[in-house]
């Protein structure tokens, strides 16, 4: 994993899968030399974006190989019209979200657009996608954030719909979200994920899932690595919901929405099983839970990060409830997208030695 120590990688799941693969690969370079990665970039169009959902049986608008990075350019989640009603000039509306909102017909059931799916060849169900965020810019300087009636936490105490426009400053690093108020600039990808279980069908990309999706965990930011699990072929990788900032819970539904360029890696593990989508930064491992219920969202988070210290750490299960317990942080990561997320996150900084394992009790 660039940039991270191996003793301190999340899903070091790999083994003799792993290394059966790395000497299978070095037997054929051994006679044909091996594919160098290549580079891609996907524009958001009306032919490469999916309206709403994420799909098992969605057809890859780009196919790629295991290694290969993928720059996506992405759309903010806002129609024209409303970004000119609220403010914005129309010289200012991007044309690709013009031709977008003119030309894709095929909506739903969700409203985020997001561009994808990429296939990565080779990807089956069972197999683990590791997703390196490499670096995350505006495409825009400006944001909005709105509310409207029927979504929301505090919904009923704000029976009516408002949308702000928040000028980005790039070269302050900070959103001018009023006269004295600067919020320095976190932008992140608010809806990243993998195509869910065929069984789910057209999966509605509002409530975040097993799959990833729309988990508005801002501590994905450049620099991250998030792990899926692989359900359909392909693993059908989306992107989009792009944020310059937000606070955890995202409590009146909306961050600093805005339109960003994304330059992913992927790498692709035969094999390797997760539960769901766990993450890393370069300072904290982060395991997820998403649930309706807050509670058994928060369960499932907890229990990721026990099983990672006991598989992964070598620990006890109740030395790794333990350590969960006085040194992870618990955090909401978003109330209003009918599957709340939770996340664990635990600073590698304790680690700061060989591990020894703890004898079970």
């Amino acid at each position: 994993m660039t940039g991270h120590p191996a003793s301190h990688s999340w899903p070091n799941r790999l083994g003799a899968a792993v290394m059966a693969l790395t000497l299978t690969a070095s037997t054929v370079w051994a006679t044909t030399p091996p594919i160098p990665p290549q580079t891609y970039t996907l524009e958001a169009t009306p032919t490469t974006v999916a309206w709403g959902n994420y799909d098992a049986a969605a057809k890859p608008v780009l196919t790629i190989q295991s290694g290969d990075t993928v720059v996506f350019h992405t759309l903010l989640t806002s129609s024209p019209t409303a970004l000119e009603k609220a403010g914005i000039a129309p010289a200012d509306v991007e044309a690709s979200l013009r031709k977008v909102f003119a030309e894709v017909k095929d909506r739903g059931p969700g409203g985020h657009i997001l561009t994808g799916p990429v296939a990565i060849a080779g990807a089956e169900p069972g197999d683990m996608l590791e997703v390196r965020i490499k670096t995350i810019e505006l495409a825009i300087p400006y944001a909005y954030n709105g509310f409207r009636y029927g979504a929301g936490l505090l919904t009923d105490d704000y029976p009516y719909a408002r949308m702000k426009i928040i000028p980005l400053d790039k070269a302050a690093n900070v959103a001018h979200f009023a006269p004295g108020i600067d919020i320095p600039l976190h932008p992140f990808f608010g809806s990243m994920g993998v195509a869910p279980p065929p069984t789910f069908g057209r999966y509605d990309s509002t409530p975040p899932t097993i799959s990833g999706g729309n988990m508005d965990d801002k501590d994905l930011t450049a620099g991250s690595t998030v792990y899926y699990p692989v359900f359909a072929k392909g693993a059908l990788f989306e992107i989009g919901d792009g944020h310059a900032g937000q606070g955890d819970g995202e409590v009146d539904v909306t961050a600093m929405e805005t339109s960003l360029v994304g330059t992913l890696q992927f790498i692709l593990h035969k094999g390797v099983k997760l539960n769901g989508p766990q993450a890393e930064t370069p300072t904290s491992y982060i395991s997820m839970g998403f649930d309706d219920d807050l509670s058994i969202a928060t369960h499932k988070a907890v229990r990721d990060m026990v099983a990672f210290l006991v598989e992964q750490k070598h620990m006890n299960r109740d030395d790794a409830y333990m350590l969960v317990s006085v040194a992870g942080n618990v955090a909401i990561t978003e109330l209003v997208d009918r599957n709340k997320g939770v996340h664990v996150v635990l600073p590698k900084a304790i680690f700061n030695g060989p591990l020894a394992p703890a004898p079970t009790p």
